[in-house]
């Protein structure tokens, strides 16, 4: 811990080249903010897989406003990212000192899925700054908002999912965690706090120790009509906390005697024949084509360490691998 703290962390995107360009860039107005949101689930089973569309309507509505944050900032990030457009840079750190002065969505939620959209909007935030940190164009006042913004987010998240640490039936052992994680790494990072950075990779040990020999994860089986999807789902930000620890000298891919790739190879197969997790469950999962980046942005990163034929055939079929709340377009 000592060494880390004596050392910068790093993030999959420091240290490329970036060419800064006047490309033009259209910069969206910030959303409305808030300290708190209201918000509830939309799933009516036990399993929390059958979605009611009128709870599911009031949950994007109760979202809008940190989802329309989340996506400018991301495409803003990207739009830096691959033509260097000083104004795409400068559009991500308006967009967040904006939200950072008004201490957006910083309280303490009322409901688990209100800390939800706090931390899919965190990891989508703080990874889309980790984009543009190194383009020079923000000044010291805007980081340090910035990042004391994160850091206020990020207490809220471990909080409220360490509480739920000592109860294994809990959110804090599926793949809630995971994202928690990926979100609290990212804030480690642009904040260079190694203990948040720790907690972060200490969720991706959580999660490939729950890895079946199978590559499965107990609780995401347990997600009925929607397993396949939940694994997947989980699989993405351990995916990218892997890469986060690479980044920084930690050899994740290996954790468990490389149980992610049992995981890998298992969501896969399910890819190419839904029906294995069918037997399983004993209902027909739910499966939408062409996969997105939700489903298959993972895969980017992971083949170019990893090279398999088959996911490389899936992204090709893929009409887009980003995914808002990775902050837009995977490492590669």
């Amino acid at each position: 811990m000592a060494a880390m703290q004596a050392e910068t962390l790093r993030s999959p995107w420091d240290g490329a080249i970036v060419t800064a360009t006047d490309t033009a860039y259209t910069c969206p107005a910030p959303p409305p903010f808030a300290k708190t949101l209201e918000i509830g689930s939309y799933y009516t089973d036990a399993h929390m897989s059958v979605i009611d569309p009128k709870k599911q309507a009031a949950f994007q509505a109760a979202s809008d406003a940190p989802t329309k944050l989340a996506q400018a900032v991301s495409k803003a990030a990207d739009a830096y990212r691959s033509t260097g457009s000083r104004a795409a840079a400068n559009c991500v750190y308006s967009l967040l000192e904006s939200a950072a002065k008004a201490g957006a969505w910083s309280g303490r939620m009322p409901t688990f899925q209100a800390t939800y959209v706090q931390n899919w909007t965190l990891s989508s935030v703080a990874i889309s700054y980790l984009k543009v940190r190194q383009s020079g164009l923000g000044t010291k006042e805007q980081d340090v908002a910035i990042r004391n913004w994160f850091a206020a987010m990020a207490a809220q998240v471990r909080a409220y999912f360490d509480a739920g640490a000592a109860n294994p039936r809990s959110d804090a052992w599926n793949n809630h965690i995971y994202w928690a994680g990926l979100a609290v790494a990212a804030e480690g990072i642009a904040d260079n706090d190694a203990k948040a950075f720790q907690w972060g990779m200490d969720t991706y040990k959580r999660g490939v120790d729950a890895i079946q020999p199978d590559g499965s994860l107990v609780a995401e089986m347990y997600r009925a009509q929607m397993a396949l999807h939940y694994h997947l789902y989980a699989l993405g930000p351990l995916i990218l906390l892997a890469e986060f620890g690479e980044a920084n000298g930690k050899h994740l891919y290996a954790e468990d005697g490389g149980a992610i790739h049992r995981l890998v190879k298992l969501c896969a197969s399910g890819l190419e024949n839904p029906a294995i997790f069918e037997k399983r469950v004993g209902v027909k999962q739910v499966v939408s084509q062409p996969y997105e980046g939700e489903d298959i942005g993972w895969a980017v990163p992971y083949v170019r360490r990893f090279p398999n034929a088959g996911l490389e055939a899936w992204l090709a079929k893929s009409p887009w691998v980003r995914y808002t709340t990775w902050g837009g377009e995977p490492p590669a």
